[in-house]
């Protein structure tokens, strides 16, 4: 019986949704020849629905009635073809299978993945080591590192495991765990994480904590076991199964028992078959994604914007989803006796052959900017994680943090106005002219010129916005405040982000959560609805997430919100009309009035009306 099962199931899986569009469109021109006669054949049209269509159909309600005693509206519909074909009403038959394979179709459509170019999964574990011992270096698969360990990490590498700087000095890209684009300077006895990028000085380490309890298999660990718990679309139908299966199946057989007519028992099987109530829903996704597509959003859940019409809370990253995630000269300071055109145009001119992304943010905000030819520069040397040296016009200059001008004395006014910067979120590149601080360069991430108002349209659909982001205390209010946030939490690692939208549903509220990097993945993964910036996003964010934003145009949210309630209402509607319909043609088929062919023509115009219903959800435009 086991292996009978086993084979049944293989064949319906046979040939995935190809098959079954083909098989569709079969069946419906079959359905055009059976009802107006078009060609003599030897048996009824209707029979390739019946088969192509209702063959499936027969097969999932046996297998889910021998294998779980799972009572669904299958049963009902394999009721109805079964009484249909045994009195010779083919076309009802056929065409009752039609319009539910039709429907089930849609449904699997919706909860498909949208699009295989995004399905990509990142692999974030550090694959190799290499590892010190009596002088020598040995490369050994990073799960074999062992605490104590002392690791020598190059440019351009993944740090293996966690651990402390014993020597040399660097700048480490640690968005995969802070999502802040900038590089974080770092030297002996500053602590380093597994997964982020070493970028340019090579140093040496001691591992504290490797294995499973290092930073990157946490995270990991995190997007893995984080479960919102979101249920897949389950028809009404389904949900109603059992009870329809009884009552229908009683209302036949007490009809049949007083009136004596078989035709009014299976006319009510068939008016009872809920093709019109399993469309209600698929049909109202398909084209509310549809509608989400053009304004740049890829729906890769079906039941995704059914869960967002339910948020009241919407937690923001801060780093390329409400900035754009690249450093921009926000401000120049100098001292007495310097212009700003000096500081700016010696720093663009000494950083124009550094790797470093503030270094390179400088000279290309510089250029774009339309100022004069950089000046040429000798005696280039970089010096990992604290800045640039070389001669500029006669004059040894200094470009870098704290660290390289740490000989120098830095003036009480520039210090405070520094200090300013630095509350703000700002990144700051100090320039010294032989051997004085002559100024500084503020870098910050700017905001999406959108963003403010983008966050007031959200305020409106009665939404709460909160900010998550890694920044410190001062620089998330100062970002909130411009952007009209009231609730905001600072230095969010990953796991603080998924606790604070745990903390929201175990208060009831339903959570969306958006962001861009892989620190935002757990997050992503338990919000009841995660969306991803697809254009600056990480592959494992999107990955995680249930829509992505293809554009990055945050403007086009309150669209989407007020999109998912607009659909919801849709499929109320389409529901409250075709249960309405259901129960009229059920009371004309008790009486007589209608017959198996006619039952099911009515529940065609139903399917027709519901369809065309939530299509205009397609052409659907937000006002305001």
């Amino acid at each position: 019986m086991d292996n009978m099962i086993k084979k049944l199931e293989d064949f319906l899986e046979w040939g995935g949704t190809k098959k079954d569009i083909t098989c569709l469109i079969i069946s419906g021109i079959a359905l055009v020849i059976s009802i107006f006669d078009l060609v003599s054949l030897p048996f009824d049209a209707a029979w390739a629905a019946i088969i192509l269509c209702g063959l499936p159909i027969i097969l999932e309600a046996i297998i889910g009635l021998v294998t779980e005693f799972d009572i669904k509206a299958d049963v009902l519909v394999s009721l109805a073809l079964i009484a249909s074909v045994l009195i010779g009403e083919d076309f009802a038959a056929g065409e009752v299978a039609f319009i539910m394979q039709l429907g089930a179709l849609l449904e699997d459509l919706t909860v498909e993945k949208a699009r295989a170019g995004i399905e990509r999964l990142v692999h974030l574990t550090p694959q190799t080591a290499r590892v010190l011992a009596k002088e020598t270096e040995n490369i050994i698969p990073a799960e074999e590192v062992k605490i104590g360990d002392r690791i020598r990490v190059l440019p351009g590498e993944t740090i293996p495991v966690d651990g402390v700087i014993l020597s040399g000095q660097t700048s480490v890209n640690q968005a995969v765990m802070t999502g802040e684009s900038l590089p974080v300077d770092k030297t002996v006895g500053d602590e380093v994480l597994s997964g982020t990028v070493n970028q340019f000085g090579a140093f040496e380490m001691e591992a504290a904590k490797v294995g499973e309890d290092s930073s990157i298999q946490r995270m990991i660990r995190l997007v893995q076991s984080a479960d919102a718990g979101k249920a897949k679309i389950v028809g009404l139908a389904d949900r109603w199964a059992t009870w329809i299966v009884v009552i229908a199946l009683t209302a036949a057989a007490l009809t049949w028992l007083f009136t004596g007519e078989i035709i009014r028992a299976v006319t009510i099987l068939v008016v009872f078959c809920p093709c019109a109530l399993v469309l209600a829903t698929p049909t109202a996704i398909m084209a509310a994604i549809g509608n989400a597509t053009k304004h740049g959003f890829l729906v890769r859940e079906g039941d995704a914007l059914e869960r967002l019409a339910k948020v009241s809370k919407i937690t923001f990253d801060k780093t390329g989803t409400l900035t754009y995630g690249t450093p921009h000269v926000c401000a120049v300071e100098t001292v007495s006796g310097h212009t700003q055109e000096e500081i700016y145009g010696l720093a663009a001119a000494v950083e124009k052959l550094s790797e470093h992304p503030l270094g390179k943010a400088i000279v290309g905000c510089y250029q774009k900017e339309g100022r004069k030819e950089l000046a040429a520069v000798e005696e280039f040397t970089m010096i990992p994680g604290e800045g640039v040296t070389a001669l500029c016009q006669g004059k040894r200059i200094r470009a870098g943090n704290l660290k390289l001008m740490r000989e120098l004395t830095l003036s009480h006014t520039l210090a405070t106005t520094a200090g300013k910067y630095l509350n703000e979120g700002c990144t700051l590149t100090y320039l010294a002219i032989e051997e004085e601080i002559a100024g500084f360069i503020a870098l910050s991430d700017p905001l999406r010129e959108e963003g403010a108002k983008m966050i007031r349209q959200i305020q409106t659909l009665g939404m709460e916005p909160v900010l998550l982001t890694g920044d410190n205390q001062k620089a998330a209010e100062t970002i909130g405040k411009q952007l009209g946030i009231g609730e905001i939490r600072a230095n969010c690692l990953p796991q603080d982000k998924l606790d604070f939208i745990q903390l929201c549903q175990d208060e009831g509220k339903d959570v969306c959560m958006i962001g861009d990097g892989i620190n935002d993945a757990p997050a992503l993964k338990k919000a009841n609805v995660g969306i991803a910036m697809g254009g600056v996003g990480s592959d494992i964010a999107v990955d995680a997430a249930d829509i992505a934003l293809v554009d990055d145009e945050i403007s086009q949210l309150p669209h989407l919100l007020a999109l998912s309630r607009r659909m919801m209402s849709t499929i109320k509607l389409n529901l409250t009309f075709s249960m309405g319909l259901n129960f009229l043609a059920i009371a004309l088929a008790i009486t007589g009035l209608l017959g198996p062919v006619i039952g099911a023509l009515v529940h065609n115009a139903g399917s027709v009306v519901v369809i065309v219903n939530s299509a205009l959800l397609l052409r659907w435009k937000r006002k305001g």
